[in-house]
């Protein structure tokens, strides 16, 4: 691991120096024996979070970490193990500084709370309150479920728009085969009609006949524009405005506002559970959801600060469904919101589960119809001047 040593040298002079080593003790013995004196020793962090960002996997970890638990191993211990058989250099140093970190007295909500980027705001206070009760393979084993049945709903979300996706890309380099490919050499055999053709057909071949006399920079400049528009729609900001063109659509902006519901309920209900005040929980939670839904959720904890109860303030604010509503109000009556806020979350799962199929087996045959018809036209523009002259004739 990297370390930024921070030294005095043997001319009293102060330097910054970087060196690698295996621990900070490691790096002192390294500075020191080039006749220096450490002032401070400090980790890479920059380089760490940015390679870990990358590569640490919190699920398994948290599964592998409640395993070892589970088995009656000490905190220590099963993080000493977890090091021990790391293979990926930023990860084992990691692992290793929370290791030092819990050696010295500190509690590992701390201790994680160094590494924010691997280790969110919600695991940590999980973590945080866990370590009050002393159920730490419970909140594990908790957050392991919690983000199984969020990733549930997103991998459902992605593989439903795969096959849609190819379906376009090949209708997409279909287009660009007879524009490019085939329209050319019919341009070439219109040569002598195109006074006789129809116009959509003549425009057509005009265009054949450009490409075939520009090729090379036609074909260059349509790879730019779709280089530029990959680029353009893997812009933060161009895809948040495209989303909000989209939410336009009464049907998208309903089913966008049940899925953010369900994602806050599942995660209030994880924080509940695990120990967490509502009041804490809603603040935590409050990133998920979008603007106007944040603002609605924080006017609702208002609410709930002072005395009202949790269903009638997230009803009053429109932050529940007629399903969710209903469950809220048993959770009250029974003392178990969280769990209640769970079922609610699996509720719309299951329902939006059910309107991406049904929406995905009506938009499929739509799109191929559409690449149909589109090739369809550029193949009878093609043949329509042989058909005109086919009648001529006769």
């Amino acid at each position: 691991m990297r370390y930024i040593v921070k030294a005095v040298t043997p001319s009293r002079a102060i330097e910054q120096i970087e060196v690698e080593a295996s621990s900070e003790l490691h790096a002192h013995k390294l500075v020191e024996a080039r006749g220096f004196t450490v002032v401070a020793i400090d980790p890479d962090r920059m380089r760490l979070k940015w390679r870990l960002q990358h590569s640490f996997p919190l699920p398994i970890f948290c599964q592998e970490l409640h395993t070892l638990l589970s088995a009656g191993l000490s905190l220590v211990e099963s993080l000493e193990a977890l090091s021990t058989k790391e293979s990926h250099e930023a990860t084992k140093s990691m692992l290793q500084d929370v290791l030092g970190k819990l050696r010295q007295g500190q509690p590992l909500s701390l201790a994680l709370e160094t590494y924010p980027d691997q280790f969110p705001d919600l695991f940590i206070a999980m973590v945080r309150t866990s370590e009050t009760t002393g159920d730490l393979p419970v909140a594990l084993s908790r957050y392991v479920s919690y983000w199984e049945q969020t990733d549930k709903v997103r991998s459902k979300i992605i593989n439903s728009a795969m096959y849609p996706a190819v379906i376009a890309i090949v209708g997409i380099a279909v287009g660009f085969f007879l524009l490019f490919y085939v329209v050319p050499r019919f341009a070439v055999i219109y040569d002598d009609i195109h006074g006789n053709m129809p116009t959509l057909s003549r425009l057509l071949m005009e265009w054949g006949r450009f490409v075939g006399e520009h090729g090379f920079i036609t074909v260059m400049a349509s790879i730019l524009v779709l280089v530029g528009a990959s680029m353009l729609l893997g812009m933060p900001d161009v895809r948040r405005k495209g989303l909000v063109l989209l939410l336009q659509v009464p049907a998208f902006r309903e089913r966008s506002r049940v899925y953010q519901l369900s994602r806050l309920y599942r995660t209030l209900g994880m924080l509940l559970q695990g120990g967490i005040p509502i009041m804490q929980s809603l603040h935590m939670v409050s990133g998920l959801v979008d603007a106007e839904l944040r603002v609605r959720l924080m006017s609702a904890a208002s609410r709930i600060r002072e005395g009202h109860m949790v269903s009638a303030a997230m009803e009053e604010y429109g932050m529940t469904t007629p399903v969710a509503l209903k469950l809220l109000r048993v959770g009250e009556k029974t003392g178990h919101l969280g769990e209640m806020m769970d079922r609610v979350a699996v509720f719309h799962d299951q329902e939006l589960a059910r309107w991406i199929d049904w929406f995905t087996r009506l938009f499929e045959p739509v799109l191929m119809a559409l690449i149909g018809v589109g090739v369809g036209v550029v193949v009878i523009l093609m043949y329509m001047p042989i058909f005109e002259l086919a009648g001529n004739l006769q």
